[in-house]
């Protein structure tokens, strides 16, 4: 993919994933919050990822964030310790270019250097691109929880999918 660079994420980078996770919240069903997080609460969170040390990339094309995935704990509980969740988002102009299989490729090599052993994705039904970028990159589906969250006036299933490491 020309000119599109991976890094760690940085903290400038804050106000740019917050627009691009905005536009989600906003438009798709591919996150079921409803309300989007302003810029605090994004950098927080992402603190958080980084004070544990847990894989954060971002991708970049002349200087702008194009798009960001990172795997974190799937539950807090220490049993889960070895096991992780992704998420990966691009920004609705870098859908369909090969940034989030390159972005969530690259999330998968540094989560099984860090030390964890199965990952997991926690997909909305409806997302039929995010289910087919999993697939490609070896997930397989798990199961599926039925009509489990409301959001724009529907009930929508969610598909787990999991890889091992």
């Amino acid at each position: 993919m020309p000119d599109l660079t991976l890094r760690p994420f940085a903290w400038p980078d804050v106000p740019e994933i917050t627009a691009i996770y905005r536009h989600y919240v906003e438009t798709s069903v591919s996150t079921f919050d409803l309300v989007p997080p302003g810029e605090t609460l994004m950098a927080e969170k992402f603190g958080h990822l980084v004070e544990l040390g847990h894989p954060l990339v971002v991708g970049e094309r002349g200087g702008r964030v194009l798009g960001y995935a990172y795997a974190s704990q799937y539950r807090p509980r220490p049993a889960y310790r070895f096991t992780c969740e992704d998420s990966v988002y691009c920004a609705p102009e870098a859908r369909g270019q090969g940034i989030g299989t390159a972005l969530l490729g690259r999330v998968i090599e540094l989560s099984g250097a860090f030390g964890f052993k199965q990952m997991l994705a926690v997909i909305t039904g409806e997302s039929e691109a995010s289910i087919r970028l999993h697939e490609t990159l070896g997930f397989h589906r798990v199961g599926t929880y039925e009509r489990i969250g409301y959001k724009f006036d529907r009930w929508l299933d969610i598909v787990h999918m999991q890889k091992a490491l």
